[in-house]
């Protein structure tokens, strides 16, 4: 078992802060939020999952004359004054989306046995098309599922689809499986700066994260886990380049008149490039799916808009109609369902290479958001390493945003269990 097997774990939601704790606080205090502790060999381990409401404030990394280091302890002593309330941790990960979540899971190992296999669907056939010639490319293979059970083997499945909240859920069960965890809700983070130098200590190289309880939350490393607009980068002083596709997201959770047209065990995704930009419909479990949408914000503020019956037929039109008779009925306020309807009429398209007809669209799930590229200049600083959207965001053409940042997390993991293994400073 290594060593990190036997440490504690903190995330939250959103922006809440992660803390991996060894060290035990500088002065011994308790907390009435404090669930469990749990002793190994002579670490005291426990855990906070905090969520954080706004972003901290900014402090620019100045250049560091040395590297400092603080090896654990049994007792630090008191370092006087407000620094009385310093306390120490191995990592203090800040962002408890599926990244964050991740990465405190990755370290002891495995979430995938908490996840509901109900919600997730496997598919094993894409069908991608333009919008304007009507060129086409499959990825057809004879079924799917692997991983769920529902039919053969993974090697047969292109991608799986759950929600976000799957996920999560999930990742926060395994978290509860490690023990000594708990759970601090509407705690905020007003600041990130550096430690004190005492004669005790020298942690002016360490990143302190300001709890708006009071707390100062020492970190052997900083994870920045915490999105495209990420405090702990800014605070890093790492830059981040990239550029805005003037194009918005559009998102809902859809119903088909069917389970797809290879039945429950054989799904396919589709997804059609049109001028203003690509259309897709993912597959989730029965007969529900995910509508991605990127088109222009106009675009999208209109789809937004609209009563649900229109908004089923421009989804519907959106995959079978023209690119001239979309930007007819963008230009169009009201009734268009019985334009679409009319329209259909007159063009032709083959049913089987399209998505089956959307029937309704789940209460609460349409939404949109800016669609950005953005790439930071590195993701590692003095103590300081960033995951998921905090490095990097992407265009969500080919889905692989969750994924890339699922890449950092165990390329994260894998270098703090080695450094660990080798008594090495994992900052």
């Amino acid at each position: 078992m290594s060593e990190l097997s036997t440490r504690r774990f903190i995330c939250g939601a959103c922006t809440r802060t992660g803390i991996l704790r060894r060290s035990p606080p500088i002065q011994s205090r308790q907390y009435n939020t404090l669930l469990q502790i749990r002793r190994y060999g002579r670490f005291t381990d426990s855990c906070r999952y905090t969520t954080t409401t706004t972003s901290p404030r900014q402090r620019s990394i100045h250049p560091q004359r040395r590297r400092s280091y603080a090896s654990a302890s049994d007792s630090y002593g008191s370092l006087g004054g407000e620094d009385q309330n310093l306390e120490m941790y191995d990592v203090v990960c800040v962002g408890g989306g599926p990244a964050g979540l991740s990465l405190l899971t990755a370290l002891p190992m495995g979430a995938w046995s908490h996840l509901q296999l109900s919600r997730v669907q496997p598919y094993n056939e894409m069908q991608v098309w333009d919008g304007v010639s009507g060129s086409r490319i499959s990825f057809d293979w004879p079924s799917a599922t692997g991983l769920t059970s529902q039919s053969s083997s993974s090697e047969e499945t292109i991608a799986y689809m759950t929600e976000n909240l799957n996920l999560t859920s999930g990742l926060l069960k395994r978290l509860d499986e490690l023990g000594g965890v708990s759970f601090l809700d509407n705690s905020r983070v007003e600041n990130i700066g550096y430690g004190p130098t005492t004669d005790l200590l020298d942690l002016s190289g360490w990143p302190v994260v300001e709890i708006g309880d009071g707390r100062r939350l020492a970190a052997r490393l900083l994870v920045g886990a915490d999105g495209a607009n990420s405090p702990v980068r800014k605070f890093a002083g790492i830059e981040s380049r990239g550029w805005d596709y003037d194009r918005h997201a559009l998102v809902a959770t859809v119903q088909l008149e069917g389970n797809g047209w290879g039945g429950e065990g054989q799904k396919t995704a589709y997804q059609r490039f049109l001028p203003t930009g690509p259309v897709a419909l993912l597959p989730m479990p029965g007969n529900f799916s995910t509508l991605v949408w990127s088109t222009l914000p106009s675009h999208a503020a209109l789809l937004k808009s609209l009563s649900t019956t229109d908004l089923i037929a421009m989804i519907n039109a959106a995959f079978r109609l023209s690119p001239v008779d979309l930007d007819y009925l963008h230009a169009q306020s009201t009734g268009h369902a019985e334009e679409v309807q009319w329209r259909e009429q007159h063009t032709k398209y083959e049913e089987r290479f399209i998505p089956q007809r959307i029937i309704g669209v789940q209460e609460g799930t349409v939404a949109s958001f800016p669609l950005k590229m953005k790439h930071a200049d590195g993701y590692i600083a003095e103590r300081v390493a960033l995951v998921g959207d905090a490095a990097h965001t992407v265009h969500p053409l080919a889905g692989q945003g969750l994924n890339q940042g699922q890449g950092d997390v165990q390329s994260l993991a894998k270098t703090i269990i080695e450094a660990t293994s080798h008594g090495q400073d994992i900052g």
